[in-house]
């Protein structure tokens, strides 16, 4: 068990940069759908933005495996605990899976990745009709669940900063540490 009571400055700054990348990338996933006079810009925008969060969750992966996030608060309820254990790591394969199915996708309909003018990303799969609509659904799917996981996420870090104040918040937020149980101000 960690015993640390906040997360560390590396998993901090990857939580944010990547918290307002993928808020980003879900608006233009929006509006790649909804905006024709937009939609090549959109997509030249959503598939370098893609690749850039795969690396990122590769790093922050890394991070988290290397230095435990801190114990959630005793007084949590173990099903609280274990749905928090479980939407993150939900949380981690959705912002693995998701660039790699539409990288994937992408290469299925013959699509190049191109991350900029002369720097173009090797396909994973072979050009295939069937598979680039099953993987087109698929990114599709994935993105209401990782918008809807997200949102999730957000309720129950609010919770924490505004109802418990338990500083589970706070660690991620500032990286300011949580008073020990025993400690904890009288409320």
């Amino acid at each position: 068990m960690n015993t640390s009571t906040r997360f560390n400055a590396t998993a901090r700054l990857l939580h944010w940069l990547m918290a307002v990348l993928i808020v980003a990338m879900l608006f233009i996933g929006v509006g790649m759908v909804t905006s024709v006079s937009l939609r090549p810009w959109l997509i030249d925008l959503h598939r370098p933005l893609g690749i850039a969060l795969l690396v990122l969750a590769m790093l922050r992966l890394v991070n988290r495996l290397r230095h435990r996030p801190p114990a959630l608060p005793a007084s949590l309820p173990r099903w609280q605990q274990v749905a928090a254990h479980a939407s993150h790591w939900l949380l981690y394969a959705l912002m693995l899976a998701m660039p790699l199915i539409g990288w994937a996708m992408l290469s299925a309909g013959g699509y190049p990745v191109q991350m900029t003018a002369s720097w173009v990303l090797p396909p994973l799969v072979g050009p295939d009709p069937t598979l680039y609509a099953l993987l087109r659904t698929a990114h599709g799917a994935l993105a209401y669940l990782l918008f809807a996981t997200v949102l999730l996420h957000v309720c129950a870090a609010l919770m924490h900063a505004w109802v418990h104040r338990d500083g589970v918040f706070a660690s991620m937020a500032r990286g300011a540490g949580r008073l020990p149980e025993q400690e904890q101000p009288e409320q």
